[in-house]
């Protein structure tokens, strides 16, 4: 079992240093290296990035890296949207549910490759969007966390970059409170989901893997610090690309 641990260290190194991308690894690492079957994996990829980003959030939190408004504006109606999202995928195919998010991924990657106006480098707010505008994208970002089974942070750090007017670092911070928030109302949802399919989860495989996770984000945390908001935006889309097109050429 020790390389789905690593995979576990790697996805809250991800979260830490990002904000996001910890599903992108969490739901191939359940599948591809803990044998857990689609559904069951997409389901526990939830709880587990919800417990990770939470533990992530904390030290953000202390240190005031985190927008409250945006947080509600986005996460209220991403939570929403996650339950709905949750429901619809009880009704698709596990491929089905992997190849949208490979797709969506890879959009989300040619959003930060767009070249933007330089943000607030202060911490501050550069760009203010109708309040609307934000919760409707949470609304939508939501439902397909709930259908492709991820925490979203790959779609919420553009959002908040791009529509939001958020520097990097704080969209970082203000994306993992909102992760957990999608992610365990995705996941109670789920548990509902499964016992209709007579599936289950492996709650042992949950704790372990959050566990190593968190200590990881927590790490990915400090490195994250040390980086320029440019890179960490060009970084993190170069593995958008890198990750979307592994998951499509493994569901073909």
């Amino acid at each position: 079992m020790i390389l789905p641990w690593i995979g576990a260290l790697l996805v809250g190194l991800s979260l830490g240093l990002m904000g996001s991308g910890g599903s992108i690894l969490t739901v191939p690492v359940l599948i591809y290296l803990a044998g857990e079957q689609e559904k069951v994996a997409i389901a526990e990829s939830l709880g587990i990035v919800g417990a990770i980003s939470l533990a992530g959030f904390i030290p953000y939190a202390f240190k005031k890296q985190v927008h409250w408004r945006s947080v509600i504006l986005f996460g209220l109606p991403g939570m929403v949207g996650t339950y709905g999202g949750a429901i619809i995928a009880g009704y698709v195919s596990g491929t089905f549910q992997l190849m949208l998010f490979a797709a969506v991924m890879l959009i989300a990657a040619v959003m930060m490759f767009r070249d933007k106006k330089e943000m607030n480098q202060s911490g501050g707010v550069s760009i203010q969007h109708a309040w609307w505008k934000i919760v409707l994208e949470g609304l939508v970002v939501g439902v397909l966390t709930g259908l492709v089974g991820v925490g979203g942070g790959f779609l919420i750090v553009p959002a908040l970059v791009l529509l939001g007017g958020l520097p990097m670092h704080l969209a970082v911070g203000t994306s993992l409170a909102i992760i957990a928030m999608k992610s365990f109302s995705g996941f109670f949802k789920y548990i509902e989901v499964l016992e209709n399919l007579n599936l289950s989860m492996n709650w042992e495989l949950i704790f372990i893997f959050s566990l190593i996770g968190a200590v990881g984000s927590l790490v990915g945390k400090t490195v994250g610090a040390k980086i320029s908001n440019n890179n960490l935006k060009k970084g993190f889309a170069v593995f958008l690309v890198l990750m979307g097109g592994y998951i499509i050429i493994m569901n073909i």
